[in-house]
């Protein structure tokens, strides 16, 4: 398995976690017993706050996956010295 075919696995999967948070999260809403505009007003604030979560992940993804490129060359590294 490649860096970029693992780093884009974990993209994938973190991007269809946060989808189905918001897509859990809506539909909690529109079941809630509330008037429509609180309905409303709720939702708009939990897509504000998923933009903001969705505006630190492409930085946090891309740190995660540098350290666990850095980690798995290092257990590469450790490996070969140890067949040597």
């Amino acid at each position: 398995m490649t860096t970029e075919s693992c780093a884009s696995g974990f993209g994938f999967f973190l991007g269809a976690f946060v989808l189905g948070a918001a897509a859990g999260a809506t539909f909690v809403l529109l079941t809630a017993p509330y008037s429509g505009r609180e309905t409303r007003e709720r939702l708009k604030s939990a897509a504000l706050d998923l933009e903001k979560v969705a505006e630190r992940a492409p930085g946090a993804i891309q740190r995660a996956g540098a350290k666990a490129v850095k980690a798995g060359r290092a257990a590469f590294a450790q490996a070969r010295n140890d067949l040597s």
